[in-house]
């Protein structure tokens, strides 16, 4: 089966092409390859390549930025879905499997979002991956799954995990928010869901999925400075100090508690979610390998 995967070089990109099933064809294009904000150029690369299976992992999603260039994240996050979906639509049978996030609620829930409950998205970032979502479940219909997802890590590209390996080490004390509460999850994670729902035409409509467990930031640094040290890549003890929302203010808000209920996905799916620290374990034993 022809699959066409945007987005490329992200993190998910990366891990899709490393694990994609050998039923799958894939073909892997990044955004200088294929900007999905450009419509004509998607009609054209669909129409070369006649997928039977699109995977979008294309997204702005610096989200802090987005509030001073919301004209590009809506051009990538709410429009380029909407291309993609054009495009398949005249493809017979062509899927869209399209990645969201968990930022398009608001975070004033109590117990973890279901993919049915009301969205409320406090930036930009969120506001146009809602976007995304919408147009592609109003074109294609019943060819059309979004996966939500959230606080994105791999061993390579830009993320959470990264940053604070580089942090801990450059000053050997980090200061991190410790009321924001989520789901920390592997894009390897993401990829093995991606590619379940793949083999399985019948699944539509939005599903959740993480890995499992919940933290806050700083729970998730705090790990990072443990398994960090355990797998070598930080040689001393690192200082992680809990701090509030209001002490590190961002251009844009956070939701405080985005934590996805993935238990539909698990029905459907006959996955189970890895606790996250397992994870978050086997990445920077991963990273250790590669730096010896």
């Amino acid at each position: 089966m022809k699959v066409l995967i945007t987005g490329a070089s992200g993190q998910v990109g990366k891990a899709l092409l490393e694990s994609a099933p050998t039923q799958f064809e894939p073909r892997a294009l990044t955004r200088q390859e294929l900007d999905i904000s450009d419509e004509g150029a998607v009609r054209d690369a669909l129409a070369a390549w006649q997928p039977a299976l699109i995977i979008n992992a294309a997204a702005y999603t610096a989200v802090d930025k987005a509030e001073s260039e919301p004209e590009l994240a809506a051009a990538i996050n709410a429009q380029g879905p909407r291309h993609l979906s054009q495009a398949a639509r005249s493809i017979p049978g062509c899927r869209l499997l399209h990645i969201s996030t968990d930022y398009v609620f608001d975070g004033r829930a109590t117990e973890a979002y279901r993919p049915t409950d009301p969205t409320n998205p406090l930036s930009v970032y969120g506001r146009t991956k809602l976007s995304g979502e919408t147009a592609v479940l109003e074109v294609l219909r019943e060819r059309a799954v979004v996966l939500r997802t959230a606080w994105v890590y791999a061993a390579q590209g830009k993320n959470f995990l990264l940053t604070m390996l580089r942090l801990m080490r450059e000053r050997g004390a980090v200061r991190v928010v410790a009321d924001q509460y989520g789901a920390p999850t592997a894009a390897a994670s993401i990829a093995r869901a991606l590619w379940t729902i793949a083999q399985r035409p019948d699944i539509r409509g939005i599903l959740h999925w993480t890995d499992g467990g919940t933290a806050s930031w700083y729970e998730f640094a705090q790990a990072i400075a443990e398994e960090g040290r355990a797998s070598g890549l930080l040689p001393d003890p690192v200082q992680v100090t809990p701090i509030t929302s209001a002490e590190y203010p961002t251009a844009a808000p956070r939701p405080a508690y985005s934590v996805l209920d993935s238990a539909a996905s698990i029905a459907q799916l006959g996955l189970t979610p890895t606790p996250w620290r397992v994870n978050l374990r086997a990445t920077l034993n991963q990273l250790a390998h590669t730096a010896r």
